[in-house]
């Protein structure tokens, strides 16, 4: 019986802790083409804050806006455990899934045209430590990003950056 109750409380716990937990509204952005600001707990990344535990470099264009959200598309769409939440043609929201737990990171991107480059944020919904996963992700996709054959391009100049 005891050992039914301690795997209740292993199991529940969690459970209840992702039910209950708030998820923070990120997929908002004021006119001016900024993304929400991180919170001050070191689980969220992003390309428009300055604190520096917290900031990463945007990501450059590759060709035009068109070609670079295909190519962001193409790199979240191929990541397990992921969900393209909505999308417009300079915005993206996808939600991440951990294996063990279930536990939601939230990450947006922002196309900016000006600038030629994509702006983006990742962070956890619950939770104060994410272990650095948000910022080996966003890692991981910048370099999946940057390495990725371009669907436009001509077969010849494929890999050739």
């Amino acid at each position: 019986m005891k050992q039914i109750c301690r795997r209740s409380l292993m199991l529940g716990i969690p459970l209840m802790l992702m039910c209950c937990a708030s998820a923070p509204d990120i997929t908002t952005r004021d006119p001016a083409g900024r993304l929400e600001p991180c919170p001050s707990s070191p689980n969220c990344v992003s390309t428009q804050t300055t604190v520096p535990g917290q900031q990463m470099a945007p990501l450059p264009y590759r060709g035009d806006r068109i070609r670079s959200r295909q190519l962001i598309l193409a790199v979240v769409g191929a990541m397990p455990r992921t969900t393209i939440l909505s999308q417009t043609d300079d915005y993206i929201h996808v939600e991440f899934r951990s294996r063990l737990f279930g536990f939601v990171d939230d990450v947006v991107f922002l196309f900016d045209d000006e600038g030629a480059v994509i702006h983006f944020r990742s962070a956890s919904r619950s939770g104060y430590s994410d272990m650095g996963v948000n910022r080996k992700r966003m890692e991981g996709i910048s370099e999946a990003y940057r390495d990725a054959d371009d669907p436009d391009a001509p077969a010849e100049t494929q890999g050739a950056e």
